[in-house]
């Protein structure tokens, strides 16, 4: 007899899924035969806020990058196996691993290596494992694919292309194209986003330019200077509005210590969305955000930088051509991307200025970015995810 109520583990370690995760609680709580489900896991304080019974928040321990994981290797470790034995212990009936691929799809080999290994009463555990959120293996590592279609059951993915990715790779393998998140998160601000050539407040009258360095303390601090640089550079071209966009409290107070005083510079945790309705320009660090811009039809100028070893490491297994989603979902440089080397203030601050001067530029991207919104479904992305959930677990 199956258990009452129904327990699904979730494991979030970013604050994109954090987001992602408390939404997909929301979603099953909300369908008729997910009002009386557990949630058990680990993700953030939003996933906490929306019912998770968390056992540590792991989006504190975020980082990117080769070399910044193995620096961190004993305390994800430790972290890693404290989920595994709380996995164990209350042996859920599905586990949904969100984003986060260098530590899920561990997690999904673990539970299906204690799976194989086990003995008597373990052997009958025989839990759902789904992600949500394809990992990006049709951009590098495609060898893990047997993996995946070996440890996970379910694959809900939130990109139209990668359906057919799997379908041609692993036919038998059951991937679901949900939607994106986005299409629900901001579809109101989205409505009242109006961003033309002729809106002489976003593009003449001291345009408003967000800075976006990243949700992690590596990347704000690789990010964050050359940032403010650049925008050092604008301003002594054209009069611009700076504002800063940050996670949470730890993220502001390391921002206050990189950003020169006395300037005019505006700090802020969270509001992203309406930031960007009044942003005519963002210089952001690669990731989720690029999305949430592309979104807002915000012209972007994308940033990146890290260890050399992780950089070295990426260039030779990585096979798209860019890194910014907005331009893997176009087919082409919507977005200036400027990574390691070529990240630097003169090149970002020359990309800026571009955009903020020339109305061609402009009507380019905003065109191209039309474009990609068509590309992320219908709304209710989270509510699909949590039927396909739902279902299989009955």
């Amino acid at each position: 007899m199956n258990k009452i109520p129904k327990t699904i583990f979730l494991i979030a370690g970013e604050a994109s899924g954090d987001t992602l995760g408390a939404e997909l609680i929301n979603s099953i709580r909300n369908q008729p035969n997910g009002k009386n489900i557990e949630f058990i896991g680990t993700g953030g304080q939003k996933m906490k806020t929306a019912g998770l019974q968390q056992l540590f928040d792991l989006t504190e321990h975020a980082v990117v990058g080769f070399w910044e994981v193995l620096k961190n290797y004993f305390k994800f470790r430790r972290l890693f196996q404290q989920l595994i034995n709380l996995a164990i212990k209350n042996e859920p009936d599905a586990i949904v691993l969100i984003d986060y691929p260098g530590f899920n799809l561990r997690f999904a080999r673990a539970i299906r290596n204690h799976q194989r290994q086990g003995t008597g009463a373990f052997k009958k555990w025989q839990p759902k494992i789904i992600a949500f959120v394809s990992p990006q293996i049709w951009a590098w590592k495609e060898n893990r694919l047997k993996q995946i279609t070996s440890d996970f059951d379910l694959m809900l993915s939130i990109f139209p292309f990668e359906k057919s990715w799997y379908a041609k790779r692993a036919p038998k393998f059951a991937v679901e194209f949900v939607g994106h998140p986005l299409v629900d998160r901001f579809s109101a601000e989205k409505t009242e986003n109006n961003k033309t050539l002729s809106n002489p407040d976003l593009f003449t009258d001291q345009p408003e330019v967000l800075l976006l360095p990243g949700s992690r303390q590596r990347e704000l601090e690789k990010h964050l200077p050359v940032m403010l640089d650049a925008v050092t550079i604008i301003a002594a071209e054209i009069k611009i509005k700076v504002r800063i966009v940050l996670p949470n409290e730890k993220m502001l107070s390391l921002a206050k210590n990189i950003v020169p005083t006395g300037t005019e510079i505006l700090l802020q945790i969270g509001n992203l969305e309406e930031s960007l309705n009044q942003a005519s320009l963002t210089i952001a660090s690669s990731g989720t955000v690029t999305m949430e811009c592309a979104w807002f039809k915000v012209p972007t100028v994308v940033v990146y930088k890290t260890s050399l070893i992780t950089y070295t490491i990426g260039k030779i297994l990585v096979k798209v051509p860019y890194m910014a989603m907005p331009n893997i979902l176009a087919e082409e440089e919507i977005f200036p991307e400027f990574l390691q080397n070529e990240a630097t203030s003169d090149n970002i601050a020359k990309a800026s200025l571009l955009i903020l001067k020339d109305s061609t530029e402009r009507q380019k991207i905003l065109t191209g970015l039309e474009h990609i919104a068509t590309q992320l479904g219908e709304p209710g992305a989270t509510s699909r995810a949590a039927k396909h959930i739902l279902k299989s677990i009955e």
